[in-house]
């Protein structure tokens, strides 16, 4: 009687530090963008003096970050970049990820273990030899050419999330829809892919965020002032603060940057939920 209640006490002690800890994480994340937020509107004479809005809203922070750096046709280029990325990932690994889970042939359990390997090979192994193939090609210039290394890059982990879903859908489901009449990938696109819509929409989200904040890649393949993303942006943006001090500017920046995700995860968190759960469970 006196270990149960032991190991009750202990369990309740273990529950409320977790719980105290995950608050006291949120209420830091609160207060850190709350005040990046803040200060965005703000002046930055305010700003070093401690006091926000002291002399008002300023939303010409924003306007100058507009008309000034550029920061709309950043903001295009990401767009452009990450739609395609992740429209084209799913294009590409969904259909393969569904046969890998419910057909067998040879190789399959190679062929999965090396795409889950993948995932722990280090993106700067990878820039130099596709540098080098890239300008012996003669398409620095291309865009095309940044879309495809974020798809590519993403195929492991995407592979390697839709596997566990795909495995959830029951085989009567397909096997019905080719008894239907419908070819093997009529059945996927237009019977299975919808199934799969909660894993889906999640790790387009996943890959949406990492393509949309991603850096070197960009830095390499994209660094000219018409094709730069938001992440070189803002560092031009930061870099362009040792001459001209206007911090409230780059907090403006900073805004415009994460407010996609943040909408995004506000939004769309049921679905990525969802999909994480029904991933997690099979059968």
């Amino acid at each position: 009687m006196e270990k149960n209640k032991f190991y009750k006490t202990h369990r309740t002690s273990s529950n409320w530090f977790g719980v105290t800890v995950m608050v006291l994480w949120c209420a830091f994340t609160v207060a850190a963008i709350g005040w990046i937020i803040l200060a965005s509107f703000s002046t930055t004479k305010d700003i070093f003096a401690g006091s926000l809005f002291g002399s008002g809203i300023h939303l010409e922070n924003y306007l100058t970050v507009i008309e000034k750096h550029n920061i709309l046709r950043y903001f295009a280029n990401s767009l452009f970049y990450t739609m395609f990325a992740c429209f084209g990932v799913i294009f590409l690994v969904a259909p393969a990820a569904y046969a890998i889970s419910k057909y067998n042939f040879l190789g399959k359990r190679l062929l999965s273990t090396l795409y889950s390997s993948a995932m722990g090979i280090p993106a700067v192994m990878l820039m130099v030899p596709l540098y080098m193939i890239v300008v012996q090609m003669k398409l620095t210039k291309n865009p095309i050419v940044l879309i495809l290394i974020y798809i590519f890059t993403a195929v492991p982990f995407t592979l390697f999330y839709l596997l566990s879903f795909f495995a959830t859908i029951p085989n009567e489901i397909q096997e019905s829809a080719l008894v239907d009449g419908c070819t093997h990938t009529r059945a996927f696109w237009k019977v299975i892919f919808p199934l799969a819509q909660p894993g889906i929409v999640s790790v387009t989200i996943f890959n949406f965020v990492s393509i949309w904040n991603e850096y070197t890649w960009a830095l390499v393949f994209a660094n000219s002032s018409k094709r730069r993303t938001l992440a070189l942006g803002l560092q031009a943006i930061v870099d362009g603060m040792r001459y001209s001090g206007d911090w409230a500017a780059l907090f403006a920046a900073v805004v415009m940057v994460f407010l996609p995700t943040f909408i995004l995860f506000i939004f769309l968190s049921e679905k990525i939920m969802g999909g994480i759960t029904a991933g997690a469970v099979k059968g």
